[in-house]
């Protein structure tokens, strides 16, 4: 499988999730004002189904940007950014954004979604690994890798590739699928053998059909990361309750319809707990995917 093959299956993958309400992210509603829409704007939050699913993603990526530019746009480059589930709502809020992405399918419908939006987001087909000559060195204050260390060739290459191209003081926001959580979700399926075999393969797969060529640890991250010359910092799990609960439960529109006891008190206190468990040194372990800041 080559790097190409793989940030497209990422791309594809990221695409899906986002029409499912998934792991990418959705961009905010154009009816925010000029105002909700600023640089930093504390109270802006993605609106729509995925909300629960990603409030502590956007939570981290909110503080790490407060941090690097209080007071103005940053650059910011989304490796394997597909159709600009975050890259566009970034954009929103005035940075400079770039998505550098193997698919030309999945730039074509970024720069679509860009133009309804009504910003702009610079467009580049490639890989990861290849970031330092697409880019320049020292290129991005922050990049964003979600979604794209498990389908490359070298996840060290690529590292190593997105660490060059951040500037000092900068930080990458790193979100890969969670091995734990994987064994997790097949035994609850019944699929126990499957569950068993994800906790010792080294590559946290449960078999040959499965789709994911590897998963993640807190561990197996963090030393990749630490060896590209990054200093690890926070760590977050993302989705540890959201992915095991029926959706009917936090569905406005299910609710609104009778059918349901959920709706956005629902959704507000499972965001509430999930921002909760993200940081717990036990249950941040079983999330369905792990979120790790770096900074260079």
């Amino acid at each position: 499988m080559t790097d190409v093959k793989g940030a497209a299956v990422a791309a594809q993958q990221k695409g899906a999730d986002e029409q499912s309400a998934g792991a990418a992210g959705k961009p905010a509603e154009r009816s925010e004002s000029a105002e909700g829409r600023r640089v930093g704007a504390v109270g802006w939050r993605p609106r729509g189904s995925s909300r629960v699913r990603n409030a502590v993603l956007w939570d981290a990526l909110r503080t790490v940007l407060d941090r690097i530019a209080p007071e103005g746009p940053s650059d910011v480059v989304d490796v394997g950014g597909g159709t600009g589930g975050f890259a566009v709502p970034l954009a929103e809020l005035g940075h400079r954004v770039t998505v550098v992405d193997a698919s030309p399918d999945a730039l074509a419908a970024l720069e679509r979604r860009a133009d309804e939006a009504g910003v702009t987001v610079k467009a580049v087909q490639g890989d990861a690994v290849d970031l330092p000559d697409l880019l320049g060195s020292d290129a991005a204050d922050l990049v964003l890798c979600h979604s794209v260390l498990e389908y490359v060739d070298d996840p060290d290459a690529a590292v190593r590739a997105l660490t060059a191209t951040l500037r000092p003081g900068g930080s990458a926001s790193v979100l890969v699928a969670g091995q734990v959580a994987a064994a997790l979700h097949r035994a609850v399926a019944g699929h126990f053998d499957d569950a068993r075999h994800v906790l010792t393969d080294p590559d946290g797969r449960w078999g040959d059909h499965d789709r994911m060529p590897r998963r993640f640890t807190r561990e197996t991250l963090s030393a990749l990361v630490a060896a590209s010359g990054l200093t690890v910092g926070e760590l977050h799990g993302v989705r540890i309750f959201a992915d095991l609960i029926p959706g009917n439960l936090v569905d406005a529109d299910h609710t609104a319809a009778g059918r349901g006891p959920g709706g956005e008190r629902a959704a507000e206190a499972l965001i509430a707990l999930e921002s909760a468990a993200a940081v717990h040194p036990i249950l941040r372990e079983l999330a369905t995917q792990l979120h790790l800041l770096a900074h260079k």
